[in-house]
């Protein structure tokens, strides 16, 4: 599994109409909402610029009803549950730590570029991120699903946090609005597991080996973090397709 870097995007299933368009005077409240998966995982730097991207063309197109949901990616599913250090992490997958840090320049620069800070020497942990996506599900049943994700990452990217340890992860949780006892008794079980790990499993084998991909109406996946201005573009056009289709 990798993360996807600012490539090409890729309509996976079939061609966006591109002639399709909202007639002047017919009301958002009559529009089919739009809905958006987004795919991706909390350690992958791609992601992370790939949310802020999403959420630019958002705010570009408060036109269009979307319903934006967060869906589980294992960037790295062979690390276990406890995490293992970052130095053995890097050199695992890239070879050694130097090897890595021509990498990190580019997408440190790429985070740079949209306002966010990420800081590749302060991390010294590399977490399995399966407690991170069920936080995630329990925030979005407070409508915090974003929230929590954007927190998360903010500790992992920007401030080195360790994701592995159940303190930081109930802190998090509390500063978005989650109930800290209760937040602490549900890391302590197996709740979600299963679920986190078959939607996952799932969109690995709908064949998205690279994220964050974006899903637009369950039919279009668009690879990498794009430009919001291409996002724009989709969003509007696949919007304008299925809307044009619930019609007929």
């Amino acid at each position: 599994m990798r993360e996807a870097s600012g490539t090409p995007a890729c309509f996976a299933a079939g061609s966006v109409y591109l002639g399709a368009s909202f007639p002047e005077d017919w009301p958002m409240s009559a529009l089919k909402p739009l809905k958006i998966d987004v795919v991706s995982d909390v350690v992958c730097p791609w992601c992370y610029i790939g949310k802020k991207r999403i959420e630019d063309a958002l705010a570009q197109v408060p036109d269009v009803p979307v319903d934006v949901r967060f869906r589980p990616f294992f960037l790295n599913p062979w690390v276990p549950r406890e995490g293992i250090s970052r130095e053995d992490y890097l050199t695992t997958k890239f070879g050694s730590v130097d090897a890595y840090k021509g990498i990190a320049g580019r997408v440190v620069a790429a985070a740079g570029e949209e306002g966010l800070t990420y800081r590749p020497d302060l991390v010294k942990r590399q977490p399995n991120t399966i407690d991170c996506h069920r936080l995630i599900r329990w925030a979005e049943a407070i409508g915090k699903a974003p929230e929590m994700k954007q927190r998360l990452m903010e500790l992992y990217f920007r401030d080195g946090g360790d994701l592995t340890q159940t303190d930081v992860l109930v802190q998090a949780a509390s500063e978005i609005g989650l109930d800290a006892d209760d937040v602490r008794r549900r890391l302590a079980t197996d709740e979600d597991v299963d679920l986190i790990s078959g939607q996952a499993q799932e969109a690995s084998d709908k064949g998205i080996s690279g994220v964050p991909t974006f899903v637009l109406a369950q039919k279009y996946a668009i690879s990498g973090a794009q430009p919001a201005e291409l996002l724009v573009r989709a969003i509007r056009q696949v919007s304008a397709e299925v809307n044009a289709q619930a019609a007929e």
